[in-house]
């Protein structure tokens, strides 16, 4: 495998140019390890034991559809997502998607907002891992340390984590993840053995259900189908990593859409059945009473009186303990991500040159030590607001997911765009009306409507009231596009050499890869 470096024009190449930057360890990722990196950014039991009870305050009992929609949604997203990474691999994924069709000014912009982002997820679930580690421990032996504690060994152990070769990491995932599907499909086995509370229905599955929903009217007084719908939107968070390990696998092209294809749906059948067996274990209208009693502090999650029910205390106690494991594996993913961006914005000159630095082992150390500190005083900062351990949970770990998941969002939406100009361009010879074109706009239409409904319903989701975070959300993530994009202005003028790099890094198969220099979007 070679590393292709593409640049704009000629013109904007000087012999001054610095030699080629540093590499990842090629070859060292099959498809299972990707899929292991991917799955595990998505949390598959954190989703579930988190999102579920969110999209049933909004959906009531029609929470598996919500998920339904949201399956068929991202499937369509990936048509165009996928046409891409056949053309373009880069450890740079989003940000090098939508530099290559939008230009070198947006492209930086989405850029720097998607390494924030992923930095911001990577903070938001090791406060949430801090939290469940402090309430697991304490209840198993007594000993009661702060979230903080574990919040600070488990950023420790990510970085160290990142020193070593990659596959040493998908290997942490993969046995983690593992873990965490198999517990919930013991409490599957237990609840559709047992025929559920009132025998099984197809109502949950029909996405009409979702809108006025009456269990959830009935329980909350009022059923809110965006918040069901953005829940479930929320799940596949991470499931778009794929083009980041690009550079470390084996078949880039073919791990890329099988990565993605499998990781997109595997999920959304595996979450449409897990809430499915939510609702069904509890019964069309007890789903949203259970929601109702864990958000009154009754119990710390609606699925571990099912457990207890259906399977046994045993399986409850195992859950309890995945959520920990679960929670540092998703955070190591996420962190993951975060450093192969600034990787791949240092490797091109927009960020400084040492992050583009690898180690030995050939992993981007300089950039993951990097988001270590990063991480680090992001966390500091919510414990310095709010010490205490349900801070760690409802303040780090509820409200900073919000800014990640709309600047992602966000970020997807402009994918989508970038798909379709791309290859109305630059490769138009490979233009076709429903891959690159028609999958594409729905894709957007479908992201751009879960930013509005993460926006207008960012109060109710993060239970926070009048809270400046909240309120200002918005308004935080467009201000951090609008710093990149205005980097990449400055770069254009004052460092053309620099500017000419932005998003051109690739990463091909042989030398006689076909060469995706831009045409229609160098601005």
């Amino acid at each position: 495998m070679t590393v292709a470096p593409t640049t704009g024009t000629a013109a904007d190449v000087s012999p001054s140019a610095p030699a080629e930057p540093g590499r990842l360890a090629g070859g060292a990722l099959g498809l299972p390890s990707v899929l292991f990196c991917i799955v595990t950014g998505a949390a598959p039991l954190a989703a579930m034991l988190f999102n579920v009870p969110v999209a049933t305050l909004g959906g009531g009992y029609a929470s598996p559809a919500a998920f339904i929609v949201a399956t068929v949604a991202l499937t369509i997203f990936s048509v165009g997502y996928i046409a891409m990474c056949r053309r373009v691999t880069s450890a740079g994924g989003f940000y090098t998607f939508v530099t290559r069709g939008l230009g070198r000014v947006v492209g930086l912009g989405s850029g720097l907002l998607i390494a924030i982002c992923y930095m911001v997820f990577a903070a938001a679930v090791t406060g949430t891992m801090g939290y469940f580690a402090s309430t697991t421990v304490a209840s198993f032996t007594g000993v009661a340390l702060p979230a903080w504690v574990y919040m600070i060994a488990g950023l420790a152990l990510m970085s160290l984590f990142a020193v070593f070769h990659i596959e040493l990491t998908a290997k942490v995932l993969g046995v983690a993840l593992i873990a965490e599907l198999l517990v919930l499909i013991v409490l599957a086995v237990g609840v559709f053995a047992a025929g559920g509370a009132e025998g099984f229905s197809v109502a949950p599955l029909n996405p009409v259900n979702i809108f006025d929903n009456s269990a959830a009217i009935q329980v909350f007084g009022t059923g809110a189908a965006g918040v069901a719908l953005f829940a479930a939107f929320w799940s596949w968070v991470g499931f778009e990593m794929a083009p980041n390990y690009a550079e470390e696998t084996r078949d880039p092209h073919r791990i890329a859409k099988a990565a993605t294809y499998g990781s997109v749906i595997g999920l959304g059948v595996f979450y449409t059945v897990i809430s499915y067996v939510f609702v069904t274990g509890w019964g069309l209208n007890g789903s949203a009473e259970a929601v109702k009693a864990q958000y009154a502090g009754e119990t710390a999650s609606a699925f571990y009186p099912l457990t207890d029910r259906y399977v046994g205390s045993w399986a409850t106690v195992l859950m309890e303990i995945l959520i920990v494991t679960g929670s540092f594996a998703c955070a190591m993913a996420f962190y993951n991500t975060s450093a192969r961006y600034l990787f791949a914005l240092g490797r091109e000159g927009v960020l400084p040159s040492p992050l583009a630095r690898t180690s030995s082992r050939r992993s981007p150390v300089i950039a993951a030590m990097t988001v270590t500190v990063l991480v680090g005083l992001y966390c500091l900062a919510f414990v310095i607001y709010d010490p205490s351990n349900e801070g760690a949970l409802l303040k780090l770990g509820t409200w900073s997911p919000l800014l990640g998941v709309l600047g992602i969002l966000a970020v997807q939406a402009l994918v989508s765009i970038a798909i379709i100009r791309y290859f109305l361009t630059t490769a138009r010879s490979e233009f076709r009306w429903w891959s690159t074109l028609v999958a594409p706009i729905l894709g957007f239409a479908a992201m751009a409507g879960a930013c509005v409904l993460l926006v207008v319903n960012r109060y109710d989701l993060a239970g926070a009231g009048d809270a400046a975070y909240i309120r200002l959300l918005p308004w935080v993530v467009l201000a951090v596009f609008l710093a990149g994009m205005a980097v990449a202005v400055v770069l254009r003028s004052r460092y053309p050499t620099r500017y000419s790099r932005i998003g051109q890094f690739e990463v091909a198969e042989s030398v006689d890869a076909p060469s995706d220099t831009p045409q229609g979007a160098t601005a």
